[in-house]
């Protein structure tokens, strides 16, 4: 295991930035790579989702083996796959994606080749072949539609999550908080981010800054691109254990269970989202009595968890706000008198 340093000057920390969600372009690709790792426990029942649904991904074979192609076992793959357009949405990403220029197509094949066997498939791209490159963003987004839309609400409150949390440390202590909070896998040693990575190398931003990109198949370890010289990315993996988890477990019976005004308080108050500690000051209750509690809003599908390093989150969902919403709807109004 090697380390990536990535050096930062007073600019770079002013100009490193979070994104606003997961990048489509990433999510496919990381996917591909979890599909393969099928004995990984945090994402057994998206593969066991995805099984499930074998019979009718049949019919899409040829059009998806385009991405195990250009998506080899190594520590290498193309940065064209995961343009920087991509956190912009996935049809913005597939446009970059099919804008890439012939000579950079060719030098990411060629590098590709250095660690792996280019497939026949896929080598008409060194040469320009635009028809195979639009083949190559038909099959991303014929694999986001099969493979991962089919689950993206859990995707979104999973990455919703743990941007409250990245947020919370952001507002509180800048952004050397916010680096800080990417512990273990990456250790704040001002002004260099020392991140565990396959191989050991530098990353000089030189004013650029750094986009932090949360994603939910990253697994593991950070990602960062293989060209220094494209826009500065980094990719680090999201708590996703307790989401999971409470996924297929949560049913319209469970909120007969929210009667009680300390869980109306707790969900109240998990907007923003809040350590199991801060509720328990807020509420007045033991740390092991909000426990109880949100594991039950959690069930009936009002509350995600998220662990972040010791800690515990709790963020409402949008049918927890839902729910809330209603309520208030049909809050009776006191009536007042008018002379």
């Amino acid at each position: 295991m090697g380390t990536l340093r990535i050096h930062f000057t007073t600019e770079d920390l002013a100009r490193t930035r979070l994104a606003r969600g997961a990048d489509p372009m990433w999510e496919i690709v990381l996917s591909r790579f979890r599909l393969r790792e099928r004995s990984v426990l945090p994402f057994r029942p998206w593969f066991r989702q995805v099984q499930a649904r074998r019979p009718g991904l049949q019919k899409h074979r040829q059009q998806l083996r385009l991405l195990p192609a250009l998506l080899p076992t190594g520590v290498y793959f193309p940065d064209f796959l995961t343009p920087a357009a991509g956190l912009n949405g996935l049809d913005a990403g597939l446009d970059a994606l099919r804008s890439t220029p012939r000579r950079r197509l060719s030098a990411e094949l060629a590098q590709m080749s250095r660690t792996a066997t280019v497939p026949s498939a896929i080598r008409g791209l060194g040469d320009g072949d635009t028809e195979l490159l639009g083949a190559v963003a038909a099959a991303f987004r014929r694999w986001n539609a099969e493979l991962i839309a089919p689950y993206r609400a859990v995707l979104d409150r999973a990455v919703a999550a743990d941007l409250a949390v990245r947020a919370n440390a952001l507002a509180t202590g800048g952004f050397e908080a916010l680096l800080a909070g990417l512990s273990p896998l990456a250790r704040w040693r001002s002004p260099v981010l020392e991140v565990d990575y396959p191989e050991t190398r530098d990353l000089v931003l030189a004013g650029r800054g750094l986009t932090l990109v949360p994603s939910f198949f990253c697994f593991r370890k950070m990602i960062s691109l293989a060209d220094a010289s494209l826009s500065p990315t980094l990719l680090y993996p999201i708590d996703r254990g307790l989401l999971w988890a409470e996924i297929g477990r949560r049913s319209p019976g469970s909120l007969a269970t929210l009667l009680g005004a300390t869980r109306a308080e707790l969900l109240r108050v998990a907007e923003a989202g809040v350590t199991t500690s801060q509720l328990a000051i807020r509420l007045g209750i033991a740390p092991s009595s909000v426990s109880r509690h949100a594991a039950t809003l959690a069930a009936a599908g009002l509350l995600d968890r998220i662990r972040h390093g010791a800690a515990v989150w709790h963020l409402r969902t949008p049918l927890g706000q839902a729910l809330l919403d209603g309520a208030a709807d049909r809050a009776p109004v006191s009536a007042t008198r008018v002379e």
